[in-house]
């Protein structure tokens, strides 16, 4: 049978919950701590005890707006909560405080890496505004909304019996809701890589999709090629990574497109991925609208965000990936890949920003972060944070290169282990202490060089009748000579000129 894909567009909406890093919950004091003690951050007003109030967190609401502003959302200058009502087995006050129809932000947008073919990026209709730079396909972001997050029933410890962990009760969330604007389970990762990219640079949350910090629901739907109107969708529940989001709606686009093609029809359901057989499994039905008979939340106030309040957080906001990344390829003279690697996490770009700040070889900079300090890292299994090495000192480096003190060779092989061992001296003061630095001596390397025409005569007759190749034999012999000091450029000079005068 041919492929789906010949037939069918794939339309995906993704929802994401992600927990943000906040002291306390969102509506109480109560600690927001992962990985304590089962039902110890909890307090009457978690447990909905009557005659209990909750308090609107204040750092919640601007993490939000933060969000908003990283994804181009227009914000909400006034907005209310919402009470959600929901059996919730794992929210003992039966409801969720959350928002309906003042979410605090709207109508965004990011910018993933485009890996659609000209015919399908001419085709489809693009929901987000504007026009996506060279390269990038962009996909819309309905709202952004605040609320809580319910507890953890745990079934997989007791045999005979659910348990129940309210730590997580009360823990603040924002959901970013996506346009259908994506179009293959590609898109879908690329997608939620620069979602955690952003949250991770903003610090307003880990993105850890295995301790369930950063979580995705994907709405799944097939329609006939070039038609306008979507297909019934299938929501796809309970993915720990990014990789089973796209392998849950690859499965789940086959899975359709083979009950289209029987004649079936798609029926609204909720479905559960099983990451061991690659297979989504149905859960419950779904009705065209949920019965959460929302209305305004009664004991909290509306929220006012003034213009003042949000240019403040614009303020003290980091550069975000796409400005770097613009920055390093238009500015700086980097090429695309180069300036992904620099920006895939807040930690690089920052330390990169430090180099560079000392060094105007940028792409000198780029080579040794990308190079040896991401090595040096990678073996050892440590983040960029706890590099020894200062970004000032590595420009230090850097900057001996290009004076032509040290070869590259050297710095590599030599100078970068003394860097890392002895850590309050800069490069400079380490070439100069473990004799390092490269000979600039002409004529120590003419004579080395005469010597070694000496030495081999027929090599010398065989450059000088076009084998150049032999170049490489009378440099090593220099750097011999010199044990590995001489400055590479100049020697070249040096014993080319004298191999080829008569």
């Amino acid at each position: 049978m041919s492929h789906w894909s010949e037939r069918y567009e794939l339309v995906v909406g993704l929802e994401v919950h992600a927990q943000l890093i906040t002291d306390s919950k969102a509506y109480s004091s109560d600690p927001n701590a992962y990985g304590d003690h089962p039902n110890t951050n909890v307090s009457v007003i978690t447990l909905g005890h009557p005659g209990t109030l909750p308090v609107a967190n204040k750092k919640v609401i601007e993490l939000a707006v933060r969000m908003g502003l990283a994804t181009n959302c227009t914000i909400a200058p006034w907005m209310h909560y919402a009470r959600k009502n929901y059996f919730y087995p794992d929210l003992p006050k039966g409801y969720q405080i959350t928002q309906d129809n003042t979410p605090i932000c709207t109508k965004g947008f990011v910018d993933i890496p485009n890996s659609r073919t000209d015919a399908d990026a001419s085709r489809d209709s693009r929901s987000a505004p504007g026009v996506p730079n060279a390269g990038m396909t962009r996909i819309g972001i309905t709202r952004i909304h605040m609320e809580e997050d319910a507890g953890k029933s745990i079934h997989d410890v007791d045999p005979f019996n659910t348990l129940v962990d309210l730590n997580r009760a009360g823990v603040p969330l924002i959901e970013i809701v996506s346009e259908p604007d994506i179009r293959s389970g590609q898109e879908a990762y690329d997608y939620l890589v620069e979602i955690r990219r952003l949250v991770r640079y903003l610090d307003i949350c880990d993105g850890n999709m295995e301790e369930g910090s950063l979580r995705c629901d994907a709405n799944i739907s097939l329609r006939p090629k070039g038609a306008k109107e979507f297909g019934t969708r299938c929501e796809v529940k309970n993915m720990n990574s990014f990789r089973n989001v796209m392998r849950a709606i690859e499965y789940e686009a086959q899975r359709q497109s083979e009950i289209l093609d029987s004649g079936g029809v798609i029926h609204m359901e909720t479905r559960t991925f099983d990451a061991a057989k690659g297979s989504t499994i149905g859960m419950r039905s779904k009705e065209l609208a949920h019965d959460y008979r929302y209305f305004p939340e009664p004991d909290l106030q509306p929220v006012t965000v003034s213009e003042a309040m949000k240019e403040a957080i614009r303020r003290e906001m980091p550069p975000l990936p796409r400005e770097l990344r613009a920055k390093y390829t238009s500015t700086l003279g980097l090429n695309e890949y180069d300036a992904g690697i620099l920006t895939d996490d807040k930690a690089t770009a920052l330390y990169y920003e430090g180099v560079i700040a000392h060094t105007t070889n940028y792409k000198g900079a780029a080579n040794w972060v990308m190079g040896d300090v991401r090595s040096w890292l990678n073996e050892r299994g440590l983040p960029m944070e706890q590099f020894p090495i200062s970004a000032e000192r590595l420009a230090g480096l850097v900057q001996l290169i290009d004076a032509g003190q040290v070869s590259h060779s050297i710095a590599s092989q030599k100078l970068f282990p003394l860097m890392l061992e002895e850590t309050t001296l800069t490069a400079a003061e380490l070439a100069a202490k473990h004799d390092l630095v490269q000979s600039t001596d002409e004529g120590l390397i003419e004579r080395i060089v005469q010597q070694a025409m000496a030495t081999y005569p027929d090599k010398v007759d065989a450059y000088r009748n076009g084998n150049k190749g032999l170049l490489g034999l009378f440099m090593g012999e220099v750097m011999k000579g010199t044990k590995g000091k001489a400055d590479p450029k100049r020697a070249n000079e040096v014993v080319r000129r004298i191999l080829e005068q008569n």
